[in-house]
């Protein structure tokens, strides 16, 4: 084992544990993208990785910059048109798993990659919504990925771009969301898991070193925590030498990339 790893590498990491080889997995681009590679090249040698471009079973040898990158189309299994992915793979209910990277998060794991502030004024215009949307609630289950501080995971959402669980207990249902919705957050502090009532996020995991003081003071509600909270398990040397030549070969190949 490995004590030498920054804060983004257990992110990374322990998000890529989470997915199980044959899976089919909606991957986003950043940090979804890392994790869902990371496991193809370690733990899950067989799970078929697709992105909203309309690539199927890619496996590509660097990180898109995009969903358009080229590597991922010519690394490809298959190529559909985006039509068809939406429509056939996605809501034919033909994906396992979705994962998502987000801007801000609430307490029942709303999503919001669209603004900060008001709407009609905002304070930040985000990138917006993409494929997300549909991803959430589409996918059998979501996987979340985002860096954990005050600013991300905020009491209330400027605008909910993709639902968690909308207002906790049964509302996704009511809203005729059929799909079990996110299973977990992972971030660079721990892991969050729904509470199987309440639906609201409750701290399963802390990373090695990191308190339950920290993650409070990087949660904008009041976080609760499993009875039991475990601590994740360190990097192992294999996943952080394969992810650091998984980062190493991107920049390279992106270097000078507009």
């Amino acid at each position: 084992m490995s004590t030498q790893y920054s804060s983004s590498e257990m992110m990374t990491i322990a998000a890529s544990r989470l997915l199980q080889n044959g899976q089919v997995c909606f991957v986003g681009i950043g940090q979804p993208s890392a994790a869902a590679n990371l496991a193809r090249l370690t733990s899950t040698p067989d799970i078929v990785l697709i992105y909203e471009s309309g690539t199927i079973g890619t496996k590509p040898d660097v990180l898109p910059l995009s969903i358009g990158d080229g590597e991922l189309s010519e690394t490809a299994d298959l190529v559909v048109s985006v039509p068809e992915m939406f429509r056939y793979w996605l809501q034919g209910g033909h994906v396992d798993i979705g994962f998502l990277g987000a801007a801000q998060i609430d307490r029942f794991a709303n999503i919001n990659t669209t603004v900060i502030g008001d709407y009609n004024n905002p304070k930040v215009r985000l990138p917006g919504a993409g494929g997300a949307p549909e991803i959430s609630t589409n996918c059998k289950e979501i996987l979340i990925i985002l860096k954990q501080s005050s600013r991300a995971f905020v009491e209330q959402l400027s605008f909910i771009t993709s639902p968690g669980f909308m207002e906790g207990g049964d509302s996704r249902e009511e809203a005729g969301l059929t799909n079990k919705g996110p299973v977990a957050v992972i971030t660079d502090l721990g892991v969050l898991e729904p509470d199987p009532v309440s639906k609201e996020l409750v701290m399963t995991h802390l990373h090695e070193g990191i308190t339950v003081d920290q993650a409070r003071e990087n949660t904008g509600w009041d976080l609760k925590f499993a009875d039991h909270l475990q601590t994740t398990a360190l990097p192992t040397d294999e996943e952080l030498k394969v992810l650091r030549d998984l980062n190493e070969r991107t920049a390279k190949a992106h270097a000078g990339a507009e």
